[in-house]
């Protein structure tokens, strides 16, 4: 007899758990077992992801919880109202599948399994209300799908360009209404006080990343970008406190790893900067190909890792309004999402990031259905090719099936930038 019988009765949200936790078991068991021994800080988020995504534990089961659709949505105001955030953007094959029974077949993968995921209800931690910006096409629509299902789903207008003042006054506006719905849903006030330490705590976490980040421009990488991937995921929807106490711990080891020269990638891993679509776990399909064929992630510009932690909020004068005046104009200054009609700061910062990070090479991902980054391809391509830099387009979805083909071209890609290396020598 057989332990590994399917209960007979099992109902379709059981199977929707089964098939996700299987997901997100096999990603994290590739992230721990195929590679070099990473930090045992790392512990921490691999228990975390193993929770979350695998046991279906609640984080957050004594706080009003904040959907948010994308990173445009301030975090801080969120925190200074003693409610927590959730990213919903989503990364799971399983709730693809289901999202393509209510979005069009050639919609962004992302989009459909955020849609797939709400329309299950399949939570660990389930939010209250959504709030959605109005950046790209796919998502402002997929509000009103969410809605549907009984979401309360608030529109956050978001400009299309950010160069003008008008722009600028155009998305302050737009923050100052969303403190107000904020504050009015959850019947409480926004205070100075508050914001400030809210302000405060993310900037703190944000210079922990960056000082994290700054060991990988070491020419012995102490850590890969498979693991700092899943460190930026999880502040997503981790506990801030907990993340922080993380991350100092691991930064700690990363330290002593730089110090004892032990290094993440091989003698002649070539280093890469990863742009385009976000990896959202568990949808780590790219950059484990890349660091699987002896490359190494160096650095990255998208919005689940790097972006998020950019800029920290500019305060002048620490009054209420002028504060959230502040966290506006961060969150549309370091905005690169190609989303804006005039996307040159992206661009920049690839080559600054190629640059500062010593990289051999970008590699651009860009998500089936996702029309903002396939069009934006083009120029990116063009600017890498001016300034030198050796650059591999990847057209992905989230289906397990294009496996070889794609482990194919970057292994390709990786053998053509060793053997730059080699000539270099």
């Amino acid at each position: 007899m057989t332990n590994n019988i399917k209960p007979a009765l099992e109902t379709p949200r059981q199977k929707q758990n089964r098939h996700k936790a299987m997901e997100a078991v096999k990603v994290l068991n590739a992230i721990k077992k195929e590679f070099k021994e990473p930090p045992k800080a790392m512990n921490y988020f691999y228990d975390l992801f193993e929770k979350v995504y695998c046991k279906q534990e609640a984080l957050h089961t004594n706080k009003v919880k904040i959907g948010t659709m994308c990173i445009q949505i301030p975090s801080e105001i969120i925190y200074a109202l003693d409610a927590v955030p959730l990213r919903l953007c989503n990364g799971f094959y399983t709730d693809d599948e289901i999202g393509s029974d209510l979005m069009p077949s050639k919609s962004c993968p992302l989009v459909k399994a955020t849609v797939g995921h709400l329309a299950s209800e399949n939570f660990s931690d389930k939010p209250d209300i959504i709030f959605s910006p109005t950046t790209c096409d796919q998502k402002t629509k997929a509000g009103a799908i969410v809605q549907n299902f009984g979401y309360e789903v608030i529109d956050v207008d978001f400009p299309r360009t950010k160069e003008s003042e008008e722009s600028r006054e155009y998305w302050r506006r737009s923050v100052r209404k969303f403190s107000s719905d904020m504050s009015k849903n959850l019947n409480k006030k926004l205070t100075k006080k508050n914001l400030k330490a809210s302000i405060q705590k993310i900037g703190y976490a944000q210079t922990l990343y960056h000082k994290l980040n700054d060991f990988r421009k070491n020419r012995l990488v102490p850590i890969l970008g498979k693991d700092m991937f899943l460190i930026t995921n999880a502040f997503f929807f981790d506990k801030i406190d907990n993340w922080i106490a993380a991350v100092e711990e691991l930064i700690e080891e990363v330290e002593q790893r730089a110090a004892n020269q032990i290094h993440a990638g091989g003698k002649i891993s070539p280093r890469i900067v990863y742009t385009g679509s976000p990896p959202i776990f568990p949808n780590y399909k790219i950059p484990l190909i890349v660091e699987q064929s002896d490359a190494i992630i160096v650095a990255d510009e998208t919005c689940s890792s790097n972006r998020m932690f950019n800029d920290r909020v500019s305060v002048d004068e620490w009054f209420l309004n002028d504060m959230i005046d502040s966290i506006a104009d961060k969150y549309l200054k370091g905005c690169t999402c190609p989303i804006f009609t005039k996307n040159d700061d992206r661009i920049r910062r690839i080559v600054d990031l190629v640059r500062s990070y010593g990289a051999d090479g970008v590699v651009y991902q860009a998500f089936a259905g996702c029309q903002v980054y396939e069009m934006e391809q083009r120029s990116v391509l063009a600017a890498m090719e001016k300034e030198g830099i050796a650059i591999l387009y990847v057209e992905s979805d989230y289906s397990p099936s294009q496996q070889g083909q794609l482990t194919t071209r970057v292994e390709a890609f990786v053998e053509s930038l060793k053997n730059r290396r080699r000539m270099k020598k």
